[in-house]
Order: structure tokens, then sequence, then C-alpha cells
């Protein structure tokens, strides 16, 4: 596994949430009148989504585990694997289900749910970066 690939993914994890926390207002309802922090927020948690799956994916086709058949199932293989946390784990798995909506369904966004992740949730990537550097780590003093 080539860790700079998720070093660099990593970083681009922790850029997205940086920037969704420095463009959320401080009301939903500032949000929810805002098109273009609304576009700004959904495309970077978009993206951190997208990049946790990468990460996930990476990881998974490494290790000797079932394929997983959705994103989502990604997650798990990494909590099978002691990778993530099962807190964790039901968490970002939820995530996945916004981006679908974020990618398909995009008039249906309820923008008040969106606010709430960016106050409350967004520590969600953060604790995924930390469990996945905390593998990584581990990884590289016993490899296997």
């Amino acid at each position: 596994m080539n860790d700079q690939v998720l070093l660099s993914k990593l970083t681009s994890l922790k850029r997205c949430v940086d920037r969704i926390q420095s463009k959320t207002p401080s009301t939903a309802a500032d949000l929810n009148g805002d098109i273009d922090l609304q576009d700004i927020i959904s495309l970077n948690l978009q993206r951190a989504v997208q990049i946790c799956v990468d990460i996930a994916s990476h990881i998974v086709a490494d290790l000797d585990v079932r394929p997983p058949m959705t994103m989502a199932e990604s997650f798990e293989r990494l909590r099978e694997s002691g990778i993530l946390s099962d807190h964790l784990c039901t968490r970002i798995k939820k995530s996945v289900g916004f981006k679908n909506i974020a990618v398909h369904d995009y008039f249906s966004i309820d923008w008040d749910i969106v606010y709430a992740v960016c106050t409350s949730h967004l520590d969600d990537f953060r604790a995924f970066a930390r469990e996945i550097l905390r593998w990584m780590q581990t990884d590289m003093l016993h490899p296997v």
C-alpha cells in the first residue's frame, strides 16, 4: 500500500473540513438563504465523503477481506479489520447517504440538516483521519 497516497488524501480531507468550517454561517437560516454558501459547503461535504470512501477502498484493496458491494460497506470492512471503531463506522456510513442526495437529488437537500452536520458532526471526518493515521502507524510497526 502506498502510504503517500493515503497521506495526500488525508491532507485533502483536512482541507475540505477546514473549508466547511470556515464557511459555515452562524445560523441555519443564513445557510438557507445563501446559495453560494450552500454550494461551497455541499461541494466540500461531498468531497470529504468521497475522500473517506477512497481511503477506505484503498486500504480494503490490500486487506484479505470480502470485497465491499457499496461505498458504505467499505467502512464496514475497515471496522471488521479493527481499523475503525464501531461508533465511527456507523457515523461515517451515514455520510454516504448525504453524498448520494447531494449528487443525485440536490434540490431535496434539507439545509437545516446540513447546518447541523457542519456545526456538530465535522469531527466525524477528523476522527476518521485520526483512526486511519493510528492504523497506519501501527501497520508500519507490525507489517504483515
